[in-house]
């Protein structure tokens, strides 16, 4: 959807009729960044900047934000300001850049004195195109006083939701971006987010005080992502069997340092080449770790939600949250790490209510009463998406105001859909137990009791005498375990995670107990099942030539010291073993080849594809 507030645009370096600044835009889009068509809403949202007006742009991670900003800032006389959260994602916006061709730099605290001085001079001297800068920097005065002074093409706020209260990410340094209006009120600004409910977009175009605005909602659906819910049982036999199934890079986050460092010396252990992240580590420690993962030479990272904003790769595979997410911003934002290149993705949460009892006593515990309920609400929406028995995609993109009536086919509820049962009688058999043992014990006591296990704990306290003891040996731990996870869910069970999150009665359980009310459950599953493949996929390119190019891609990296998907992402190598291109025209009509990435590997890629065809004949 698109919402557009016409008005007189602010003074413009272009006349109304910019067809000539289009005509540029659309040869950038070609030569530097090779592709032949703009995504939706792209071109609208580049007309308006060239034309000198303001802009909100909501697009999905992946959904082509960068390019909305880049392309004026080129077009555009004078230097592009582009105000970014994290020093390793403007590196790496700006690593992508200078591949393509683009004159582009970063002004952060990692620069040495003498760097500073010299790229301080070169936007001086209108060297560059773009400058990537903090909000902290941007923001100091002589920073703004300097600025004054050069022609400025746009500025771009990058992640703009940080500047809001209401945002999941919100940041105090974005709060006084409201300036640059003030300061450079004929200067186009244009606000970038993946991530923000009705309510932050609201926010946001007015702390950033953007003057009669186009505002582009893109969609938020990620349709190449798939999309499942786990219950959690035996978290680290999950996850590694889970990982033995992908093929690529991959993403697990954990609430918790001791979690990550805990998870990733277990993964390290089973010979997996992983790597921890969070905010306990060295700043550069972190950017080494960042740095192997997004060269490839570390196939997964181990995080905090620290990891986050900076993540600029292409080829993320999977992801996969250990412990629930403490809104669907977050966990919208973190799964939208994968598959950025449009090529087949997953995404998996484990979930236990036990996890969520303790993110909501977390919450509790804040200092903000009124920050507090903000993140209850939005915790509620998570759980919501999480204990879903309709299509999640569906739940998620409802969250956003993208209401749609049409079930997916890419999530677990799609293709294996929930199978009710009338679970009257089972729940009977654990809400008795509970009773029986007077309310004092937490899930996996009570799972013992019912399947009729003897260790020394129950024995000593009389409990194998129940009547309930054994009921449930037919069923296995992780079989009980969900059945008590939907009873929760469905208001007949509270954890008391004040009390050593024993399990309670609540009053609704009173008439399950008389058999007063049906019950109907799910049931569980107990396996995580390799599914047919993501939509989205390539079916018919050459996977033995695909897997030749990437080698070389590999090698090409190594030798140019860049991540492998700047040179190319898998989708342009994707294409190119579909196409088999031969000569340099050919090459240049595969998606993602510019004619500077031409001249650069065009040779090494076309001798590879002619001597695999020769091979072939």
């Amino acid at each position: 959807m698109i919402a557009t507030s016409p008005s007189p645009a602010p003074q413009s370096d272009f006349p109304s009729d910019n067809t000539e600044a289009l005509a540029r835009a659309q040869q950038v889009l070609e030569d530097t960044f090779g592709y032949r068509e703009f995504r939706d809403g792209q071109a609208e949202v580049i007309a308006q900047l060239i034309d000198g007006a303001d802009a909100l742009v909501l697009l999905p991670t992946g959904g082509g934000k960068s390019l909305c900003y880049q392309i004026p800032a080129m077009v555009r006389d004078g230097t592009g300001i582009v105000v970014s959260p994290l020093i390793s994602l403007m590196q790496d916006q700006v690593e992508q850049l200078r591949e393509a061709g683009v004159k582009a730099a970063y002004i952060n605290s990692s620069l040495d004195p003498e760097t500073l001085h010299c790229t301080t001079q070169g936007l001086k001297d209108g060297e560059y195109d773009m400058v990537y800068v903090s909000p902290e920097r941007l923001l100091q005065p002589y920073f703004l006083n300097m600025l004054a002074s050069l022609p400025i093409a746009l500025f771009a706020v990058d992640e703009a939701h940080c500047v809001s209260h209401w945002g999941h990410d919100f940041r105090q340094d974005y709060r006084g971006l409201g300036l640059l209006k003030q300061r450079f009120p004929n200067v186009p600004l244009i606000g970038l987010t993946a991530t923000a409910d009705t309510t932050t977009q609201q926010d946001i175009l007015l702390q950033l005080g953007l003057i009669d605005p186009l505002v582009y909602r893109g969609s938020f659906d990620r349709p190449n992502i798939r999309y499942r819910v786990v219950p959690k049982y035996k978290a680290f036999d999950q996850i590694v069997t889970y990982i033995k199934q992908q093929d690529g890079s991959g993403i697990i986050y954990c609430n918790s340092r001791a979690k990550v460092d805990d998870l990733n010396a277990k993964l390290h252990r089973q010979g997996m080449r992983c790597a921890a992240y969070h905010a306990g580590m060295e700043a550069d420690e972190r950017a080494f770790v960042q740095r192997q993962f997004i060269t490839d030479k570390i196939d997964i990272v181990v995080a905090t939600v620290a990891f986050g904003m900076g993540i600029n790769k292409s080829n993320v595979r999977y992801v996969v949250h250990h412990d629930v997410p403490r809104s669907i911003e977050s966990y919208y934002q973190e799964t939208g790490r994968a598959g950025r290149d449009g090529l087949p993705a997953e995404a998996m949460l484990l979930f236990d209510e036990k996890d969520s009892a303790r993110v909501k006593q977390w919450i509790d515990q804040g200092e903000n009463a009124e920050r507090n309920a903000i993140e209850l609400q939005k915790f509620s929406a998570m759980e919501s998406f999480s204990e879903a028995q309709t299509c999640r995609r569906q739940v998620l993109l409802n969250y956003f105001s993208q209401f749609s009536d049409k079930a997916c086919g890419n999530c677990d509820i799609c293709l294996d859909p929930p199978r009710p049962f009338d679970g009257l009688v089972t729940a009977q058999m654990v809400l008795s137990c509970i009773l029986r043992l007077e309310q004092r014990f937490a899930t996996q006591y009570v799972i013992d009791v019912l399947r009729g296990k003897s260790h020394k704990r129950i024995q000593e306290s009389g409990h194998e005498k129940l009547s309930t003891w054994g009921i449930g040996k037919s069923q296995s731990d992780q079989y009980w375990h969900n059945i008590i996870n939907q009873l929760i869910h469905r208001g007949y069970v509270r954890i008391d995670v004040a009390n050593h999150a024993v399990l309670r009665l609540t009053e609704a359980a009173r008439a399950v107990l008389k058999g007063e009310v049906p019950v109907e459950l799910a049931t569980p599953r107990l396996e995580i099942k390799q599914d047919k493949p993501a939509r989205g996929a390539l079916k018919n390119y050459d996977k033995a030539l695909f897997a030749r190019l990437k080698h070389l891609r590999k090698v090409l990296a190594q030798e140019h010291d860049v991540p492998p998907f700047v040179i190319f992402s898998d989708a342009t190598l994707a294409e190119m073993s579909d196409a088999k291109p031969t000569s340099e025209a050919q090459l240049l009509e595969v998606s993602g080849v510019g004619k500077t990435k031409l001249q650069r590997y065009g040779d090494a890629f076309l001798q590879l594809i002619q001597d695999y065809l020769e091979r072939d004949d």
